[in-house]
């Protein structure tokens, strides 16, 4: 879908992160999306402050922003505090899976072994279905470094895309707890 950067053409629309009126005249970014209310394929938009969207819609802001076909000019100041921001968020983000990190508690099983994972101990996340009720949806899965290879080799994955994924996407670990992690896994 097409998100767009404008100003507010009035003082009505509400930014949807923070709830707070846009100014008119404001630069504001509109997330399209499927209009509900319409009988199909009719979009709308939902309305963000740009520093709003910068922070909550990183990844679409970014997009728009490279865009930049038909946006109003931009100064460099917001610019730059617009990046600023979205950087922040970026930080924020869970990394993507799989990845290892250490269990900040003592409550998460291991998928592969069935053990628990003691607070404080290197463990591998990836991605899972889970089933609530009738609907399927996506969370994260933990293993233990040395049950990881095996499991998600089950799963259709190779140790060396295991190993080449996590090395990517693990943040937060000591160049010794990768070391100690690798030759686990």
């Amino acid at each position: 879908m097409a998100h767009i950067i404008e100003e507010a053409k009035s003082g009505r629309a509400g930014c949807r992160t923070c709830r707070k009126p846009i100014a008119k005249g404001e630069l504001r970014f509109g997330e399209e999306v499927e209009n509900q209310f319409a009988d199909g394929g009719e979009t709308t938009y939902r309305w963000h402050h740009m520093a709003c969207a910068a922070g909550a819609k990183s990844d679409e802001l970014r997009q728009t922003l490279a865009s930049a076909e038909g946006l109003p000019p931009i100064p460099d100041e917001q610019r730059a505090e617009l990046e600023r921001l979205m950087a922040e968020a970026d930080a924020k983000k869970p990394p993507p899976y799989p990845h290892a990190d250490k269990a900040p508690s003592g409550r998460a099983k291991c998928q592969g072994c069935g053990e628990t994972i003691p607070k404080g101990e290197l463990r591998v996340a990836f991605e899972r279905d889970i089933e609530r009720g009738m609907a399927v949806m996506k969370g994260a899965g933990y293993l233990h470094p040395k049950c990881a290879a095996a499991y998600l080799e089950e799963k259709g994955s190779t140790h060396a895309e295991l190993t080449e994924a996590l090395r990517t996407n693990t943040r937060d670990l000591s160049d010794e707890e990768l070391e100690k992690l690798f030759a686990e896994v």
